[in-house]
């Protein structure tokens, strides 16, 4: 429990030692104890405006997840790769309403950030209301086709893995 309240991130609190040890340029006592008192310090100062720890209820589907977000980033930056050299075909750009379902927010972040990473599209706006996002899509004729997808290749797991 003494752990838990000094280290109350620790993988944060190992990154920032690291961090800084780099930063430093040299491996030295000095680095290695600064860089474990900013470990230390950083995470206890800011721990009051962190939000509480999603529980992962489906660990082997989060790395299928994550596994599955890193393959669509390749092909997307592919294609647009291939729209931006092909230069008679014109891009069809559009904004996109999505409804979510998800009620959590570290989920909607989590799915914002993922639509962001995929080239071709970005989150522009989350509604007040929490209900529904804003995507701007590069290059769409199908608005629905855009919704399937997000839903099916992103939203349906997370809510499967954190909600």
């Amino acid at each position: 429990m003494l752990i838990k309240r000094c280290l109350p991130r620790p993988i944060l609190s190992l990154i920032l030692m690291l961090v800084w040890i780099m930063l430093s340029d040299v491996i030295s006592y000095g680095s290695v104890i600064m860089g474990a008192i900013l470990g230390i310090a950083i995470p206890l100062l800011t721990q009051r405006f962190w939000d509480a720890q999603p529980v992962v209820k489906k660990p082997l589907l989060l790395i299928r997840y994550t596994l599955r977000v890193m393959l669509d980033i390749l092909i997307a930056n592919l294609e647009v790769a291939w729209l931006i050299a092909r230069p008679w075909r014109r891009p069809r750009p559009a904004f996109v309403e999505y409804p979510l379902t998800l009620q959590r927010d570290f989920s909607i972040t989590l799915l914002a950030s993922t639509i962001s990473l995929t080239p071709g599209t970005i989150s522009a706006n989350l509604r007040l209301d929490g209900r529904s996002l804003l995507i701007h899509v590069l290059d769409t004729d199908d608005e629905q086709a855009v919704i399937d997808e997000i839903y099916h290749r992103y939203e349906r797991p997370l809510m499967e893995i954190y909600e």
